[in-house]
């Protein structure tokens, strides 16, 4: 999800609280809050030899002892709207740092209401390789066999 698609529905329930859905379905207690907006710049080269970019607007969130807290959509908004002094002009794509007994990154695949909580999806990201065509050797379509099965 881009930055101003999160910022249009934020601004559109203002009022409502802030949830995190995992990508197994578990959410996030509703006192998690967002601590930092940064922007994640990646140079890279690939497997294949090809010099990438890419850039997106990380949230991390945090959950601490203060039950009491709870984050609404006007106030997500605003943080990532002060976050635009580092996060620059561009429409970025958008992920939550997490700690789910190590951290890790989500990408915000969607956002909907429900009652009166915003339930910030989030899905899982996965590696792969970039250049399949020139590091991968070909293989011929009689040798592919679905996994788990003999041929």
């Amino acid at each position: 999800m881009l930055k101003s698609e999160l910022l249009s529905f934020l601004k559109a329930h203002p009022d409502t609280a802030i949830r995190f859905e995992l990508p197994d379905g578990q959410l996030s207690p509703p006192h998690a809050h967002v601590t930092e907006v940064a922007r994640i710049d990646k140079h890279f080269i690939d497997c294949g030899g090809t010099v990438r970019k890419e850039s997106l607007c990380r949230l991390q969130t945090w959950v601490a002892d203060d039950v009491d807290h709870r984050l609404s959509a006007k106030k997500l908004a605003g943080i990532i709207e002060k976050g635009s002094v580092i996060t620059g002009p561009d429409d970025l794509e958008v992920d939550v740092e997490h700690d789910v007994g190590f951290v890790t990154q989500f990408p915000v695949a969607s956002t909907r209401q429900v009652g009166n909580e915003i339930i910030l999806s989030l899905s899982g990201r996965h590696t792969a390789c970039l250049a399949p065509e020139l590091c991968c050797p070909p293989q011929p379509e009689s040798t592919i066999v679905p996994f788990g099965r003999k041929k």
